[in-house]
């Protein structure tokens, strides 16, 4: 079973928030494939079902942003074996808005719900999908840009990068599915 990560912090007061995009991410790939992600287990709130023909846990920790690490790697100790994916949705202000990535290894670009997942798994060997949003206006302070809402002009673009972000992870299961073999990852 692959593992499918959506960065974001727990609670109404963040709903929406450019830091919780990959929680979005994650309810879209969820609702797109009726998996509920309801069930709380460890630090998150998790769902199993399938993506195709594919195996998959979709999770969102309840940790904050900075301990996302001791919500994942509980997840991954249960889930994952040896050629399985681990897949972390996550916002990225180096990236323009609506822009996506797809990261393979590497460091955390200052991010610290990646860095707190590489420390806590003491590896920084996981797929990243990295969404775009922005950097703040006018030297407006990071923490509050990203623990802010996107605005009415940004929205279509936030639900595109949604949607795109989604189609995605559908292709990466379904490449990785299909060149594998069970031996390798390739993205």
């Amino acid at each position: 079973m692959d593992v499918i990560v959506g960065l974001g912090n727990p609670g109404q007061r963040y709903r929406r928030h450019r830091h919780n995009i990959g929680y979005d991410v994650i309810d879209a790939l969820a609702g797109r494939h009726g998996i509920p992600v309801r069930r709380q287990e460890f630090e998150a709130v998790c769902g199993a079902g399938r993506v195709g023909a594919h195996a998959v846990l979709l999770a969102k920790p309840q940790t904050f942003m900075n301990a996302s690490g001791e919500a994942v790697v509980p997840l991954v100790r249960r889930y994952l074996r040896r050629h399985e994916l681990l897949v972390v949705v996550h916002d990225d202000i180096d990236l323009p808005l609506g822009k996506l990535r797809l990261k393979e290894q590497g460091g955390d670009a200052g991010h610290r719900g990646i860095r707190s997942i590489t420390q806590c798994l003491q590896s920084d060997k996981y797929l990243r999908l990295r969404l775009g949003i922005g950097r703040p206006p006018r030297q407006e302070d990071v923490i509050d840009y990203v623990l802010s809402p996107f605005s009415s002009e940004e929205a279509d673009a936030r639900q595109v990068m949604i949607d795109e972000a989604v189609e995605k992870l559908e292709d990466l299961l379904n490449r990785t599915e299909t060149l594998m073999g069970g031996n390798t990852t390739t993205t």
